[in-house]
Order: structure tokens, then C-alpha cells, then sequence
């Protein structure tokens, strides 16, 4: 059984942190959409937190979110 000293902490590429702005370019939506899913009680996208004009997204976490999306919706 593994103990949360024994995990190993999940190494971020600096790449991969994203901005609304960055994020939604890459996902070719609106930054407003972006705010407006970050609203959403269910099937919300995961952030590395923060609010306003400090909130990241991590790329891989949010490319997972889409697979159990798509998986979801078969």
C-alpha cells in the first residue's frame, strides 16, 4: 500500500502549464467557454488551480479529461 510520503511527485513540463488564453487556442474554443466549463459542477476541466488571471491548466491533465469525455459519450 502505497502512503502519500512514498509517492512520487508528478513532474510538470513548464510547457505544458497553459493560460485560458493558451488553452483555448489550442482547443479552438473561446477563452469564454473555457470560463464558462470552469462554472460547470459536472464533468468540469481540470486546473492547476488559481482564479482570474492566475488560473493554469495542466495540457496532459486536460488531454485526459477529453479521453474519459469521448469514453463517456460511447
Amino acid at each position: 500500500m502505497a502512503t502519500a510520503s512514498s509517492q512520487q511527485p508528478t513532474i510538470i513540463n513548464p510547457e505544458d502549464i497553459l493560460t485560458p488564453e493558451e488553452l483555448a487556442k489550442r482547443l479552438k474554443v473561446r477563452p469564454s467557454w473555457l470560463y464558462e466549463q470552469r462554472r460547470n459542477k459536472r464533468n468540469r476541466i481540470p486546473t492547476l488551480g488559481g482564479t482570474g488571471r492566475y488560473l493554469r491548466y495542466s495540457w496532459a491533465e486536460v488531454c485526459q479529461w477529453m479521453a474519459a469525455q469521448r469514453k463517456a459519450t460511447r
